[in-house]
């Protein structure tokens, strides 16, 4: 018997592999650059990171389409979270008032790219019509009446 894996779990890995790198050198990037921006008050700096994350994003669905696959869930809930814990320390830090302008851009706009980025995603994956489903459930038994 051999060890080597199937292909269906070799292009698993693969994907894996691919996935892991572009976040590694693109993510931690981008987010050093969104980090020295907030750092020095530098919104374009900031914008610019957002715009490497961005493109990480993108190379993650691209990866996706290449091996025919979506976000797996632990990459859904990881996003999610993150996404979660980023807008809690921004409510945090504007509530105390220990950010300067530059840094309340930076966040509005790390937020505003990635919630239209999902929504962007979600269109084209799913359609408008599927997108809505994914959140939008009727309960069983329920007729929606008519207008």
């Amino acid at each position: 018997m051999s060890s080597s894996p199937t292909p269906s779990a070799a292009s698993g890995i693969e994907r894996s592999i691919l996935i892991f790198s572009i976040w590694a050198v693109l993510g931690f990037f981008g987010l050093g650059l969104f980090l020295e921006g907030m750092k020095y008050d530098a919104w374009a700096l900031s914008a610019t990171g957002v715009g490497v994350i961005t493109l990480a994003f993108i190379a993650h669905i691209i990866v996706n389409g290449v091996f025919d696959t979506g976000f797996s869930q632990g990459e859904a809930v990881l996003g999610i979270g993150a996404y979660g814990v980023l807008g809690l320390v921004f409510v945090v830090s504007a509530a105390t008032g220990t950010m300067t302008m530059a840094d309340y851009y930076s966040c509005l706009t790390l937020f505003g790219v990635l919630a239209t980025g999902f929504l962007a995603y979600l269109s084209t994956r799913h359609g408008m019509r599927g997108a809505f489903s994914r959140f939008h459930v009727r309960p069983l038994g329920k007729r929606e009446e008519s207008l």
